[in-house]
This record gives C-alpha cells, structure tokens and sequence, in this order.
C-alpha cells in the first residue's frame, strides 16, 4: 500500500526557521534507511504558508488569497510517499524518525487511494488513461522538468 506521511507544520517551520546541520543528518539518515528498505517513494518540505497562495472554489468560481494561513498545526511542513506492506509498518517506520522540529510536533499518515479501491466505476478507459498519465508522470520525473529540487 501506498501511503503518505505528512509532517505538520510548527511555529518554527512557518517561520521559515530551517533545521541546523544535526537534524539534516538524522533526516537523511533515515531517509536513507527507507530508500534501502524500498519504502521511500518521494520526499521533500515545504516552505512556510506565507510564500503560498490559497485557491478557494465555490461553484464555477476561484478566489485567489496569499498566505500565510492560520491554524498553523493544520498545515503541511513535508511529506514523504511511502510503498509499505501495512499501515502498521508505516507506523512503525515513523516512530523511528527523528522529530523533524525543534519544539514538539505531529506525524499523520494517510492511506493514498488505489485504483481497485474504486471498483466498477473505474471503468478499463479510465484505468488506460490513469496508467499513460503515471507513465509521463515518471518522463517527467526523469527529466524531463527543470527548475525542481532534490529536498
């Protein structure tokens, strides 16, 4: 199962307060640890609410409103997507991670959907479609993007 672990944001991480040179190598450790065991799909952090915008939809129209946004243990600091054989082992993976901020802080782990999860309705034309899209999705992964980070 495919499953993402969302790092929530702190009052540090919305303060753009990046993490010094000992918590960058406890991450990439462990992170290095879930690429060997085959868990780690994708990894990166996001910056603070207030370099983001909000798009709000309600009905055919979009409303527009710049960070930063409140409630800051709602937002989202980072996130990995895992492949995992259970939800239990992706909890046991995060109770192995460092704490990625210096205060305490929350974890949530949130199965993603999968296609056989929408039975029927996900007709053999849409399964074709999904299945080209991921391929040039994993095109544009190897390459073919510029400008995008490595976390």
């Amino acid at each position: 199962m495919r499953v993402m672990v969302i790092v929530k944001a702190s009052p540090e991480s919305e303060a753009g307060q990046l993490p010094d040179t000992e918590m960058f190598a406890a991450m990439g450790r462990f992170n290095e640890e879930l690429a060997k065991a085959g868990v780690l799909l994708a990894a990166d952090g996001l910056q603070p609410s207030s370099r983001g915008k909000r798009v709000r939809f309600a009905g055919s129209s979009r409303t527009v409103s710049d960070g930063p946004f409140p409630q800051v243990g709602e937002l989202v600091a980072g996130f990995w997507l895992w492949q995992v054989a259970s939800m239990d082992e992706a909890v046991q993976w995060v109770k192995r991670c460092p704490n990625p901020m210096n205060s305490d802080s929350d974890i949530e782990i949130r199965p993603l959907y999968e296609m056989s999860d929408f039975g029927d309705t996900f007709t053999p034309e849409l399964h074709d479609r999904q299945a080209r899209l991921r391929d040039e999705m994993e095109r544009n992964v190897g390459g073919g993007r510029g400008g995008q980070s490595g976390g």
